[in-house]
């Protein structure tokens, strides 16, 4: 009879422990880096949910914990993280250029968010130009379109342009243009 009352006292003892119900996951953990405008800033929700309602923090990838900047970073009572528009001036790598992840927990236990890369770009104008090539009449020319440095990762080459007319690879293509007109090629590469 003592045994019988043990095992049925542990056993309602362990189903109050492990609530029918309880759930911790992940909505949508696909987000493994975000750029975002310095002039728009960025809004990053945590990717987990639970049942009941997980607690949502966020954290730098060395696992220190993230702290609220005024007017530069937020994190909000939904477990949303915010990246306020900024200024060049303004720019801090280790809130700008760094990788974040959130974790949540309830009773059903802690699951940890895949790191995300966060990275802010600024807006600025830049110019691309025609690199400078020379070449032998009758030789053939590369013309490589030359693009800063600062966006390079963002720029790619879509077009070719002579004196403002698309050139079509395979229908216009080099040589364009009779020998006397050599010295007054002009390349456009458009981005």
């Amino acid at each position: 009879m003592w045994l019988v009352t043990f095992f049925l006292l542990y056993s309602l003892q362990k189903a109050r422990s492990e609530d029918v119900g309880t759930s911790l996951y992940f909505v949508n953990d696909s987000v493994q880096q975000l750029t975002f405008s310095s002039t728009v800033g960025a809004v990053i929700p945590c990717p987990a949910s639970g049942s009941p309602s997980a607690g949502l923090r966020w954290y730098l990838a060395t696992g220190d914990d993230i702290y609220d900047v005024p007017h530069i970073r937020h994190v909000h009572a939904n477990g949303t993280l915010q990246l306020y528009p900024f200024s060049p001036s303004a720019f801090n790598s280790f809130i700008h250029d760094n990788d974040y992840f959130c974790t949540a927990d309830n009773s059903a236990g802690k699951i940890r968010s895949p790191s995300i890369r966060v990275k802010a770009v600024f807006r600025e104008p830049y110019t691309v130009r025609v690199e400078d090539q020379r070449s032998m009449r009758g030789n053939v020319a590369v013309f490589k379109c030359l693009i800063p440095s600062a966006v390079q990762e963002y720029v790619s080459v879509v077009s070719w342009e002579k004196d403002t007319v698309s050139i079509v690879p395979g229908r216009n293509s080099f040589p364009l243009i009779s020998e006397a007109g050599c010295a007054s090629l002009v390349q456009t590469c458009l981005c």
